[in-house]
């Protein structure tokens, strides 16, 4: 369980300094979410988080709109065009949710109908869920927190693998290690 005025007041001092009550309920509703992880696990969602969201742990729309991006025009993973629904499925969200078939696995997997209205991913809570349960269950790139963070195994750089490649692995995961001194210095 974790204190969360005190590790609030450890993230102000050692992540953000000031924040706002819409970051703070962002927060919230992310470890709502990630009650059955460890510290490691969850700290590594906040990175990922804080990364995704350009630092400001609010679930946003990317900020091109997938301009210049495959996944920014109607056109599925495999390059086959769709012409319904009339959306564009670019990042959204904690982790910035991209391409058709993601938005519409995960509409499945909370049962709403996010392909129909992809919006809904920048809801607070719905934004946590889709962050959480695909970063644990591996529904992203079949990797999952489990693979990096178990009893034998704590992988900060590689779990990067559950949401995108290498990319900016090294920067998240000294993000991910700051939120894990909070979480560790939190947890009663």
């Amino acid at each position: 369980m974790i204190d969360r005025p005190k590790f609030y007041n450890c993230i102000r001092k050692n992540i953000f300094g000031r924040l706002t009550q819409e970051q703070v309920d962002s927060i919230n509703a992310i470890l709502d979410e990630c009650l059955v992880l460890d510290n490691r696990q969850t700290a590594y969602v906040l990175g990922t988080a804080y990364h995704e969201t350009a630092h400001t742990m609010l679930a946003i729309e990317e900020y091109c709109k997938g301009k210049g991006k495959r996944y920014g025009k109607k056109i599925k993973m495999s390059g086959e065009p769709y012409e319904f629904p009339d959306k564009i499925y670019y990042g959204r969200g904690f982790v910035q949710l991209t391409w058709y078939e993601n938005y519409e696995m995960m509409g499945k997997v909370l049962n709403i109908p996010l392909l129909e209205q992809p919006e809904l991913a920048l809801d607070t809570k719905m934004a946590a869920k889709i962050l959480v349960k695909g970063m644990k269950y591996g529904l992203f790139t079949g990797k999952s927190l489990d693979d990096y963070f178990n009893s034998s195994k704590e992988d900060w750089i590689n779990a990067r693998r559950i949401v995108n490649g290498l990319d900016k692995a090294e920067l998240i995961a000294q993000y991910a290690q700051k939120f894990y001194y909070c979480l560790e210095n939190a947890t009663i």
